[in-house]
């Protein structure tokens, strides 16, 4: 099975690098008619060669200084780099620059080729030579094969080949050990390039970045959010039923206007990206700049294959000197995405010289708040070498919010074949917690945002029972209520019902108190209350009215509803209806006569009944009320039976 890769090209213009391609694949990159009248390469071209084992993706990009947005854009992808320097030239400014914007990118494998060795003498490629052994002295370049190389005579192209082969498999090796698992990854792809084919409709180009995608499945065309059907696929001008990672993909969308894609825009699995206008990174000054990048500086941020305007604020200094990290905020003009661990390259707002670059921490996050030791703690931990580390920070600055698998792909980098392990781990340790709420819903927070939201709802019940110290429980509601805006309702309900299981609280579905709160009663409210129960005591089956309690309470009725139910909360009386409650002593005698009425099996109305407990229809209705809810009765029209019968056995 031959392994996908991408090359991409580096150098300065009039290196030969475009020449250098065509020579080792005979594919001319140059197709545009204003690149074939000027003799240069303006936008990126692509070629494909094969060697062995290895299906390599070549990009080509120009080497001018004024296009290196687009060195940038056909960058993006690649695996391995061949560096480019005309040995009657050697090392010029754009060598440099693209040299540093492979560093900043990740890039970990490559060759080095002197071209036009034809042109110079001897002495003169030993010069060269050492001059590009010194630039790249540091770099992920230092150890690579530095081959000679002339397309006009052939000279070095075998030993080129050879060596481009020994990099595809270094960096196919590395993969490997890393433990990448691309079958499991999700679909993504940056769009560098969009024209319209006659009969077909719009096509986009791009490297395939992570996973695959066949003819027939819906992807997300970000940052839009819309959902787009492949209609069809080539590779190379091949057409094919699928294409993968380390692959150039041609996609033919069904549904989309040309005129609505632009470069810099993205296909992937369907809830994989979020559009954000801020990241957070972490963010390194090129040594070479000579001058710091300084907080809420202007910037053009390179990531994937776009160009988009930003404000940089950085959060732990106001300069970042040159040649030294630090933690950011990229504050954009229109919504980008990304991932965690994208690297991404930032260039004056002129774009007249690359200033720095780095990798993503959040992808989709808010402003944080600068110079807070805890959260520069926190985010130092994203960029831990260990996935649940970072799944775990993740977590806890997402918040109340929780996170989902997708969050855990996307913002932690963990591998989607690995985040079920992954969060049934951090769950077993403690460090996040799974909540059932509803529609049979998990809700996975951080363990230290649970508990965060747990003395929230503990301080608002309390709050509330200061404001009412008579009432024994709390209104539900009123409680969720005082804790303001903290995302999904349910997640509320489920922690209220986890501190209630704990014992932590307690209550039902409309009130809430603290675990051994007692109200703070005076002792006129306590002689009171013992006034009031002693009056449905002696009432039997006769039922009070509030009214009744009005002049003892000085007139405000509202005391004597506390108390009441101050009374129910205890168990000494039971509220029947609206303002109608029976001491919990005659319970269950109110059992016993109801069942003796039911004794004949016949259905028996509310006069009856009012009859039987010697008491008035006011009260008599509520407690056949009762009588259904405790389901001691049925009732079936105007009559009532035993709930273990049936109206047509009664009447058989």
């Amino acid at each position: 099975m031959a392994h996908n890769l991408i090359l991409g090209t580096a150098g300065h213009i009039d290196h030969g690098k475009t020449a250098l391609v065509k020579a080792l694949t005979g594919i001319d990159c140059d197709r545009l008619p204003e690149e074939k009248a000027r003799g240069i390469t303006i936008d990126i071209g692509f070629a494909t060669l094969e060697l062995g084992d290895f299906h390599l993706g070549i990009v080509d990009v120009p080497g001018h200084e004024r296009f290196i947005k687009n060195m940038l854009a056909g960058a993006t992808g690649i695996d391995l780099a061949l560096l480019v320097v005309a040995a009657d030239d050697s090392v010029m400014p754009q060598t440099r620059e693209h040299l540093e914007i492979l560093g900043i990118l990740g890039i970990h494998h490559g060759v080095i080729a002197l071209t036009k060795c034809d042109l110079v003498d001897e002495t003169t490629r030993g010069v060269v030579e050492l001059e590009v052994r010194e630039l790249v002295r540091g770099t992920f370049l230092q150890s690579a094969p530095l081959v000679h190389t002339s397309v006009h005579n052939g000279t070095g192209l075998d030993v080129l080949t050879a060596a481009l082969t020994e990099a595809c498999r270094a960096a196919s090796t590395d993969r490997q050990a890393r433990g990448e698992s691309h079958s499991a990854e999700w679909f993504r792809m940056a769009i560098d390039r969009a024209f319209v084919v006659q009969g077909h409709g719009t096509v986009v180009t791009g490297s395939v970045t992570s996973g695959s995608v066949r003819v027939g499945d819906e992807v997300e065309w970000q940052p839009r959010g819309q959902s787009v059907r492949v209609r069809s696929l080539q590779n190379h001008g091949q057409s094919v039923s699928a294409v993968g990672r380390g692959m150039r993909a041609a996609i033919n969308l069904a549904g989309v206007r040309h005129e609505e894609v632009s470069r810099g825009q993205e296909l992937a699995q369907p809830g994989f990206l979020r559009p954000s206008r801020c990241l957070t990174v972490r963010l390194r000054a090129l040594p070479e700049i000579g001058a710091p990048i300084k907080h809420r500086a202007p910037v053009r941020v390179h990531l994937g294959t776009g160009e988009v305007m930003a404000v940089v604020a950085l959060l732990d200094r106001d300069r970042l000197q040159p040649g030294t990290w630090g933690p950011a905020q990229l504050f954009f003009s229109v919504p980008v995405t990304a991932v965690w661990g994208q690297p991404f390259v930032i260039r004056s707002p002129s774009a007249s010289h690359t200033l720095g670059g780095g990798q993503v921490l959040q992808p989709v996050t808010t402003r944080i708040r600068r110079r807070h030791p805890e959260l520069l703690d926190r985010l130092e931990r994203l960029w831990d070498s260990d996935p649940a580390t970072r799944a775990a920070e993740l977590a806890w600055f997402a918040g109340p919010a929780g996170v989902t698998g997708a969050d855990l792909v996307r913002g932690a980098g963990v591998n989607p074949a690995r985040v079920k392990a992954l969060l049934d781990s951090l769950c077993a340790d403690g460090r996040l917690v799974s909540l059932a709420v509803a529609q049979a819903r998990h809700h996975v927070l951080h363990a230290d945002r649970l508990r965060e939201l747990e003395a929230r709802i503990d301080a608002a019940v309390r709050h509330l029972e200061e404001e009412n110290p008579l009432a024994p429980r709390q209104d539900r509601q009123r409680v969720e209520g005082q804790l303001g805006y903290v995302g999904d309702e349910a997640l509320v309900h489920a922690v209220v019902d986890r501190l209630l299981e704990q014992g932590r609280l307690r209550g039902d579905l409309r009130h809430l108190a603290r675990a051994g709160y007692e109200p703070r009663l005076t002792s006129g409210q306590r002689e009171l209350k013992n006034t009031i129960l002693g009056a449905y005591r002696d009432a039997r089956f006769q039922l009070p009215a509030l009214a009744d309690f009005e002049r003892q309470a000085g007139g405000n009725l509202a005391v004597v509803r506390t108390l009441l139910d101050n009374a129910v909360a205890e168990g000494q009386l039971i509220h029947l209806a609206e303002a109608l409650y029976l001491h919990a002593h005659w319970e269950p005698e109110l059992r016993r006569l109801a069942r003796e009425i039911l004794r004949d099996g016949q259905g028996h109305t509310v006069a009856e009944f009012r009859t039987h407990l010697q008491t008035t229809r006011r009260s008599a209705v509520p407690l056949c009320s009762y009588l259904d809810r405790i389901g001691l009765t049925r009732r079936d029209g105007d009559l009532r039976y035993d709930a273990e019968s049936s109206p047509q056995r009664a009447s058989s």
